[in-house]
């Protein structure tokens, strides 16, 4: 079977701001050509039984905001992680302070606050992007004997989750790279914990959904359920909430443990 081999697998967005005007940014870009890649943390696979079309969505990795090319501050302030979410014709920025609902303006101020969660068309915000979901031959482990065997084994093969969640309109099919797995050779125990991944919101239409998305992290130590604690604003202090994964939810799920051959 052929799955997503997470070691080559990237999305690639091209700013060049003589062509475009920025979209998504904060301060003025030292340069006016940038290309961005980013390792993918989830490929999500979104059909809709009513239709039998499908999306596609895939979550880069988590970096920061910050200026490109210069000799010195490099870093933004006030900093935020940089989470950018894509298909082919939509994106999705998710932008995060040290405080859930804190914004900063755009570059250039006149076009007002950046909101935390950016969704908006690719073909207007940059000059092109790229999707490079690279895939694999993998053997499905059928067994937690199996699973737990290629955890421990020295000669470790990377291992990639599939979960399966069936709801009412759609049907959705997360992979990931496992980043943590817990093994128990005396009982043939094991458990993911491991993300994020891309959670959608199942109430959704279709040209709706990639607004909806959150991040989560999954784990499961059986074939047929997953449990999920998902990114949301979460209290602190009187008056103050930050984005933490907090809020526990559980699918019934198909799940499978795959190793890259």
């Amino acid at each position: 079977m052929q799955t997503v081999d997470f070691t080559r697998s990237f999305l690639t967005f091209r700013t060049d701001h003589l062509k475009k005007p920025p979209e998504t940014v904060s301060h003025k870009p030292p340069f006016t050509l940038n290309n961005a890649r980013i390792a993918l943390d989830c490929v999500c696979e979104i059909a809709d039984k009513e239709t039998g079309a499908s999306q596609t969505f895939v979550l880069g990795a988590s970096c920061k905001t910050e200026r490109v090319g210069v000799e010195r501050d490099i870093w933004l302030q006030p900093n935020a992680d940089f989470i950018p979410i894509f298909s082919q014709d939509r994106f999705l920025i998710l932008k995060t302070y040290d405080r859930a609902n804190w914004n900063v303006p755009f570059y250039p101020p006149s076009r007002g606050i950046q909101p935390e969660r950016q969704v908006g068309s690719v073909v207007e915000a940059f000059d092109s992007i790229r999707l490079d979901i690279r895939r694999a031959d993998g053997e499905i482990l059928e067994t937690a004997e199996r699973i737990v065997w290629a955890t421990l084994d020295p000669k470790a093969s990377a291992l990639v989750g599939r979960a399966i969640i069936e709801e009412e309109r759609y049907v959705t099919t997360l992979e990931f790279p496992v980043k943590t797995m817990n093994a128990n050779e005396r009982d043939n125990i094991y458990q993911t914990d491991t993300g994020p991944v891309l959670l959608p919101d199942f109430s959704r239409q279709p040209d709706d959904l990639i607004a909806g998305l959150e991040l989560a992290f999954v784990a499961f130590n059986g074939p047929d359920w997953a449990e999920f604690i998902v990114r949301a604003p979460t209290p602190v202090g009187e008056g103050i909430d930050v984005y933490h994964y907090s809020k526990p939810v559980r699918y019934d799920t198909e799940n499978q443990v795959i190793r890259l051959v």
